[in-house]
This record gives C-alpha cells, structure tokens and sequence, in this order.
C-alpha cells in the first residue's frame, strides 16, 4: 500500500476523535480562529437564485439519488440535480469571506475540457511565512486526544499524518530546518533530505522515530493505532495530537493549531490568513456558467482496487471547492470510501473523474482504468475525462491547497 492507500491500519486506533484539536496556552486560550480583514476580491459572490455555498463549495442533490454504502452499492440518479445551500466558506474569525461561484445551470448542459487532463500546480515552492521564526517556548496545549502536553523545545520535530499537511505547515512555518522526521506523503523538494520514519507508506516506526531525539511529535489520528500510540506515550517525547478531519474551512484553524504547538502562533496567524485568501481567489477562478458537474473521485491501486471517495473524505470537500459535486455523496454514500461497483458507478453518471497520478499509473494508465467495470460506461468514460494529480499536493489541505485549486479548476474547466 502506498501512503495514500484509504484502507487504515487493522489496529486503528479507538480513542474517540475530537472535531478540533483547540488549542490553549497555559492560563490562556490561544484562539482557534484569527479576526481577518475580508478582501474585496473574496466578498461573497452569489447567482440569482442561489444563496451561499457550503463550506468548501456549494453542493448538488440529485432528485432522485439512492444508494448504500457498501461495494455492492447501486444507485439510480436523475439526469438534473438543484442547489443546496449551507454554511459559507469562512475566514478563521468566522466571517464569510468567500462563496463558490456556480451558476444554476442544468447540470447535463456543463461543457468541460475534453478528454483526460494532468492537474499541475506548477513550480509552487513552499513559500516560508517568515525566515527567522522565534518560538515562544516553553508552552502547554491541549492535545485532539485531550491530554495536556508542554512542549518545551521546537529544535527537533517530527511531524507525521496520512497526507503530509503538518510537515507541509511547519515547513511553511519557516521552521523546515527543524524537521528532523517525516511521512511519505511530505514529499515536496524542500523536504527531500528529511528522513521518512513512515513504513509501508502509512504506518508509523516509532523506533524510527525515536532514534532521531525528537524534541516534539506532531501527529494525527490518521496515522495513529493504539500500539504507536501507546509507545509514544511511553516515550516521554511530548506529542501533540491534531484534529484529522480534512476540510477547507479547517485550514486555516489547524495551521494556527500547529503554530500555536510550535510557539510561533502570530506566525500561524499570518500563515493561515494567507492560506485562506489564495483559496478563496483560487475559488472565483471557478467559471460562472460551468454549471455543477459531477465529479468521482476514484482511488485506484493496481489492478484490482477501486474506491470511490465519499463524504468526510476530503476529496468531498476539494470537489465542492472547484464548483462541482461529489459523486459518491450524491449517491448516499454515508462512508470515507467504499469498493464500488460498476452498477454504482453507472447510476453516479459522473461527468468527470479525479484521481491520483500514482494511483493511475499503478492500475495500468487511462486505457486500463477504462477497462474497469462501470467506469467507461459513465459520461466521464465516454468522454475520457480524466483528471490526475499529484498525491502528495491532492489531499494535504495545507498551505499550498489554494495552487492545488487553481490547478484542479484549469485542468477541469479550460480548453487550452
């Protein structure tokens, strides 16, 4: 399994998670929201008949979408979907800053780039919010688990989770140099040199881990089964648990939360307002007459694994963020991802696929992914549609998602 593989540990761990890792300085809150200045340019933006999009994107219902969340599920779905409406997207201050701009246009009307396309965000560099960060330190948090952890030293930090984002914020933090551990999934040029302490793409070596003398471990329930976590416990090595859960209105929170950690916490406060304005420009790049498509996100591992991501995934929420609709939550999946058949897959009728570059290449490339049962029978498939990008940039939910929007919205939308 590769560092992307959704299928958890067999030891997964069963502590409860907590929706937000909240974040105190002792004797202090340290606040999980920063008060921002909304920009002109991420003043909401709404199409007649519409009210504001939901968090990450405004999202479709099919008017008739049935389906269960198991890999014998088959849904039947109606050829036009309408508009909902929920929570904006919002700045950390819990402002609405930013709306989807999606037009209420017939879905089956949507014109898109034809045929398959890479997503390339190009040469995005992570981009330090400041080179001479100066941690705080000694300072106590509370961790997702709930415990109570003082880190005193940020001199030697592994930071670990199934997509890469804390070893992506501390990098952004201006801190990199301080990163003596990593997942595979950290894998941008910046962090080359840095060891991997993930085996077997996903599960963690604490003895890896602890032979490098770290001085704080950042880490997630993604990662983590009740034996890693129980050894790191034992450590004596402070660790810091954050809140696993991947959404765009998240970002910026947990960038504040690993900041705060870290001792650099008006750090995080510029990082995280920063993040959020090149997200939200990244979403007005969205046409506004691309209708709603509906897009699949599809894992596929060799040949014989096929997932389709579904709500509280991630790739839900990226999705929606691009002016599209999830396929596998307009079919009623209740589950992260599930084995789908290709009855499923028809009755998504998906209008485009998305997908890892990996994942792709390891089931074949576009001509063997189109052989899978179900997938070529969809207006996607008949149109090869196909949408790939870099794993290690699709799911992080990190500083850098604005560029992974923008490279999503081109590679789905533009005809060039």
């Amino acid at each position: 399994m590769d560092q992307h593989d959704p299928r958890r540990p067999a030891a997964r761990s069963t502590a409860p998670a907590r929706r937000r890792s909240t974040l105190r300085r002792q004797g202090a809150a340290v606040a999980p929201a920063v008060v921002l200045t909304a920009l002109a340019a991420c003043t909401p933006i709404e199409q007649p008949g519409l009210g504001a999009g939901a968090a990450g994107g405004a999202t479709s219902s099919s008017s008739t979408a049935t389906a269960t969340a198991t890999a014998t599920a088959t849904a039947t779905t109606a050829d036009t979907a309408t508009s909902g409406t929920a929570e904006p997207f919002a700045s950390p201050s819990g402002v609405a800053t930013c709306s989807p701009v999606v037009a209420p246009k017939d879905r089956t009307a949507v014109d898109l780039a034809p045929g398959p396309r890479t997503a390339d965000a190009g040469d995005d560099p992570i981009r330090p919010i400041t080179t001479s960060p100066d941690p705080q330190l000694p300072v106590t948090v509370h961790s997702a688990d709930g415990r109570t952890v003082t880190v005193r030293s940020a001199d030697r930090i592994v930071a670990v989770d199934l997509y890469g984002t804390l070893g992506e914020t501390v990098f952004s933090l201006g801190l990199g140099d301080h990163l003596v551990g990593r997942d595979i999934s950290t894998g941008f040029p910046e962090a080359k040199d840095v060891p991997v302490v993930t085996k077997d793409g996903h599960g963690l070596n604490v003895e890896a881990i602890l032979d490098l003398d770290p001085t704080v471990i950042l880490t997630d329930d993604s990662i983590l089964t009740d034996s890693t976590r129980d050894q790191l416990a034992a450590s004596g090595v402070p660790v810091v648990l954050f809140d696993p859960e991947r959404t765009i209105a998240g970002i910026g929170p947990r960038i504040e939360d690993v900041a705060a950690a870290l001792g650099v916490a008006a750090d995080g406060k510029a990082l995280a307002q920063r993040t959020e304005d090149e997200v939200c420009a990244a979403r007005q790049t969205v046409p506004t007459d691309a209708g709603t498509p509906r897009v699949a996100f599809v894992y596929l591992r060799g040949s014989n694994i096929t997932m389709l991501f579904g709500p509280g995934s991630g790739a839900d929420q990226l999705v929606e963020a691009i002016g599209a609709q999830d396929a596998g939550t307009a079919i009623g999946l209740t589950r992260e991802y599930v084995p789908v058949t290709a009855e499923a897959m028809i009755g998504a009728a998906p209008d485009a696929y998305l997908v890892m570059t990996d994942g792709l290449a390891s089931a074949g490339g576009l001509k063997a992914m189109l052989k899978i049962p179900g997938i070529a029978q969809t207006p996607a498939g008949e149109a090869k549609r196909v949408v790939d990008m870099d794993g290690s940039e699709l799911l992080t939910f990190g500083p850098r998602t604005g560029a992974t929007l923008r490279a999503l919205v081109t590679a789905l939308y533009s005809e060039s």
